[in-house]
């Protein structure tokens, strides 16, 4: 790894190594760049270099969940239609590798402050090493997941057991045979950890607060050459991914779920269940989403499906309640791999948060309001101040001086899920008020990456140096309302209109001489 010395000019400085990072690394030295990417851990990944703990893995099929570039995935070989973490690892290593990224990348340095210099017109960047970096532009792949969150629920420092962030997760495995383990949480981190901790400890206990409506996976294991599809048509695949809602290469129905009679939704309904991923999801009628009858008859079947699936009738109410708990697929939908046989097993307690909330942690244990549950490990699933944490976790000041934490501390305002007035020359993805979230990781990082590049090459042809969001264009775009952090205000933080429209919106601003921004 070629080392940095202080003060290094750049045309652009990356914070991240991820999907992100390593796409606009490959692309801003192509177009002769002068780049370099900081990244806090020690090799490429991004979440996927922290998420190691047991049942980790992705939740877009492949080959979605890869670059486009034919240099990579002519080679490429996948051992899972859903990768595990491990896999996606060495995914990156061999991207890093193919594009000969490592040169220009730098490990184990974190940004801590950026701050803009009007008179340079220049971001002035301080890392938590002896490194600092003055560079025209900033380019943020924080991503979604770059601040653990823990409630401050009272006693955590007392608990003699292990209590841990799943993205901590050790690695050297832990030994829980024998052992009582506790996950909190029922996210999708939650689910895949309930999946594999419930198979090795002696009594495991999932603190729910709200039930997952999460849907089958189907993992498909290959062998040899076999892949999901043969290659000749990945190039159609890759090319329809921005013409889908999701990212990924199917859409929505053309038509309305009661265009249907009953028996030919419950066969629509049967085949995308046997077909797995997010099909029931985002492949299903094109108004589930947008129409309450149509969204309650899809939480229907769920539930008819889920609850055969669960012995007990107290659990079935629980983890799949008659009355529909909220919007079906209006939180992000979690996949699973036998998550809800795990409650038939005798040495699987779930604990409803609702009926007997948290009231400490002690030295032997978590207390709630129905009494103290004895433990050994307690895995803190209650994942991320999701969206904007990573980039508040800098100190980034902009136009006089101002600081982001600051301008989104009533609400988070962005132009094009890019961007903010007062921070020239800044741009993020996998950010606010973008797909984000509904949006596959690699589909994002691409588009949102190739929109940059372009801006920056326009602005170097015609002579520009300074590129600003105005203030009247930042819009509230309508995870999602981030108010599971206490103290942050309830807002959308993602952008629901789907990637086509997504998509359009942005190429008809760079199509219009970059609408909404101030350059000189």
């Amino acid at each position: 790894m070629n080392s940095v010395s202080a003060s290094v000019s750049l045309d652009a400085l990356i914070v991240g190594a991820g999907f992100g990072g390593a796409y606009q690394l490959k692309r801003l030295r192509e177009e002769g760049y002068n780049v370099k990417l900081i990244e806090t851990a020690d090799t490429w990944g991004g979440v996927w270099y922290w998420n190691r703990y047991p049942g980790a893995r992705v939740d877009s099929t492949t080959p979605h969940y890869e670059f486009s570039d034919p240099k990579l995935w002519t080679e490429w070989r996948w051992a899972q239609r859903f990768p595990g973490s491990q896999e996606l690892r060495d995914y990156f290593q061999f991207v890093a590798k193919k594009w000969d990224l490592n040169r220009d990348a730098i490990f184990n340095t974190s940004a801590t402050a950026a701050t803009w210099h009007e008179a340079s017109g220049t971001w002035h960047v301080q890392t938590n090493g002896d490194q600092s970096f003055v560079a025209r532009y900033l380019l943020l792949n924080t991503g979604i997941s770059a601040k653990r969150y823990v409630p401050d629920w009272p006693g955590i420092d007392t608990f003699s057991g292990t209590f841990i962030h799943p993205s901590y997760w050790p690695a050297e495995e832990p030994n829980l045979e024998g052992k009582n383990v506790a996950v909190i949480g029922t996210g999708a981190t939650g689910v895949q950890l309930a999946q594999a901790l419930s198979q090795k400890a002696k009594n495991f206990y999932l603190f729910q607060r709200t039930p997952n409506t999460a849907i089958p996976m189907k993992q498909v294991n290959y062998s040899g050459d076999e892949q999901a599809l043969p290659k000749n048509a990945y190039h159609d695949l890759f090319a329809a991914r921005s013409a889908s809602f999701s990212g990924l290469s199917f859409n929505f129905l053309p038509k309305g779920t009661f265009e249907d009679t009953p028996e030919q939704r419950k066969q629509v309904y049967e085949e995308l269940w046997a077909q797995g991923d997010f099909r029931f999801w985002v492949g299903t009628y094109y108004d589930m989403l947008s129409n309450e009858e149509a969204n309650k008859e899809a939480y229907n079947f769920w539930k008819s499906k889920v609850r055969r699936r669960i012995n007990d009738p107290r659990l079935q109410e629980i983890l799949a309640p008659e009355i529909q708990p909220h919007s079906f697929g209006c939180k992000r939908i979690s996949l699973e791999n036998g998550y809800f046989e795990i409650f038939n097993q005798p040495n699987v307690t779930l604990v409803d948060m609702k009926s007997t909330p948290i009231v400490e942690v002690t030295e032997s244990g978590i207390k709630t309001t129905g009494g103290e549950v004895k433990l050994d490990y307690i895995v803190c699933a209650t994942g991320y101040d999701a969206v904007t944490g990573g980039l508040k976790n800098i100190d980034i000041r902009g136009v006089d001086g101002q600081k982001l934490t600051e301008k989104w501390a009533k609400g988070t305002k962005t132009y094009l899920g890019m961007s903010v007035s007062g921070f020239p020359n800044m741009f993020f993805t996998y950010g606010p008020q973008a797909p984000t979230a509904f949006c596959n990781g690699p589909t994002c990082a691409e588009l949102q990456g190739e929109w940059i590049v372009k801006l920056m090459k326009e602005m170097t042809s015609s002579d520009k140096s300074k590129i600003e969001a105005l203030p009247d264009v930042e819009q509230q775009r309508q995870w999602y309302m981030g108010d599971n952090i206490p103290g942050k205000p309830r807002e959308p933080l993602i952008y629901l209109g789907g990637v086509p429209n997504y998509y359009k919106a942005i190429s008809d601003v760079a199509a219009d001489g970059y609408r909404g921004f101030e350059r000189r």
